[in-house]
């Protein structure tokens, strides 16, 4: 089980509690995208990390989804690795590539074919996680994703090393979201969560983890959305996200993961309305299997009736899923999207090859069942 050291400073106005974690830094890395470092709060955090004559290296082209062979590019742009603190300030993809090159920027680092050979990296520079979406919750797990193009799927890297020193939770970076970011990440936020709570591997810090983030979403996920000025929504789902990274560390994702991988991977579709698409019907697959734990997750639900059976609540979480994916307005179908009805056994090919998620499901669909839950996703002529 890993073992999560960071110090978290979070709420609104937290951001001059950044300054201490800089004392001694003389050489920061400062890893972002373009949208992001536009920000008012973004802008605040870089003033802040110039303070005291500070050398600052800024990446700020990290693209959504990214590729190894982005990261090498990253790499390669660097004039010096020598950096006393990495900072990430973005969504899962900026955060994951932050992880990556704390590891890779280390005079220690075997490169970065060798980690994606499966060697586990020894050492990194101290860093710094501040998510601007509240979604992935990478700042809270050892995990960075890749695609791989050439497969036509992603590939984690995982190891504990990758787990930063700090992290910070600002509500003031969520509130400029478009509201189809808010609301495909805070989606993503709740497949990790619900996840987590019905895996093999669930155990009881995982499930501790994944309540406190489902109480703390389902209150909050439609609220952050239709308002983005309210900051206390936007820290809950923040919190929400981070618990969702906290359960990935302790246990992990299954179907919807491993289904979402080949979308991301094949057709860059955003990793939140991939996972989207594919919550309920999945989780329809599932709910057989974890009828207890589905009717745990249904009393959560805002409103719910309580008094319903374990099979109902079961029933009617799958339900709540699938209608509050419409309320937020999410794609509902693959073909919208331009993925072609004719990929469903090359999807579901990729899907079954990514055991290491597939394995944790509670169920084990064979070729047949992937293929089923795919087509559900196209429009029933």
């Amino acid at each position: 089980m890993v073992t999560i050291n960071s110090t978290i400073i979070s709420g609104a106005g937290a951001i001059p509690a950044i300054r201490p974690l800089l004392n001694g830094k003389e050489h920061i890395l400062l890893v972002t995208d373009g949208n992001i470092s536009r920000l008012e709060a973004a802008k605040q955090i870089r003033m802040l990390l110039e303070e005291d004559n500070r050398s600052i290296t800024i990446i700020d082209n990290v693209p959504p989804e990214p590729s190894h062979h982005d990261v090498s590019q990253v790499l390669g742009g660097l004039t010096s690795c020598t950096f006393d603190l990495i900072v990430g300030i973005g969504g899962g993809s900026v955060l994951d590539v932050a992880k990556l090159l704390s590891v890779l920027c280390h005079p220690q680092s075997p490169g970065l074919d060798t980690l994606l050979a499966g060697t586990k990296p020894a050492a990194r520079i101290s860093s710094l996680l501040i998510p601007a979406t509240a979604g992935t919750g990478s700042e809270a797990t050892p995990n960075a994703i890749l695609a791989i193009p050439e497969q036509n799927t992603k590939v984690g890297i995982i190891s504990p090393v990758l787990l930063p020193d700090y992290v910070a939770l600002l509500p003031e970076l969520t509130t400029s979201m478009p509201a189809h970011i808010a609301s495909s990440t805070g989606i993503d936020a709740l497949c990790h969560l619900i996840e987590c709570f019905t895996s093999t591997v669930a155990n009881p810090v995982s499930d501790n983890a994944a309540l406190t983030g489902l109480s703390k979403l389902l209150n909050n996920i439609e609220t952050a959305c239709a308002e983005p000025g309210n900051l206390v929504a936007k820290l809950e789902m923040l919190w929400a996200s981070y618990y969702g990274g906290v359960a990935i560390a302790h246990a992990g994702t299954h179907l919807v993961h491993a289904l979402s991988y080949p979308l991301g991977g094949k057709y860059h579709l955003p990793h939140g309305v991939a996972n989207a698409i594919l919550l309920a019907p999945c989780m329809r697959a599932v709910r057989p299997h974890a009828v207890t734990k589905f009717a745990q997750v249904w009393d959560l639900v805002p409103g719910a009736d309580t008094t319903l059976s374990d099979e109902d609540k079961s029933h009617a979480l799958v339900t709540y899923f699938a209608s509050l994916v419409r309320r937020l307005n999410l794609p509902d179908n693959l073909e919208t999207l331009g993925v072609p009805r004719e990929d469903v056994a090359s999807l579901s090919e990729a899907a079954l090859n990514v055991k290491r998620l597939m394995n944790n499901a509670p169920c084990q669909p064979d070729r047949d069942e992937v293929q089923a839950i795919y087509r559900t996703l196209f429009p029933q002529h």
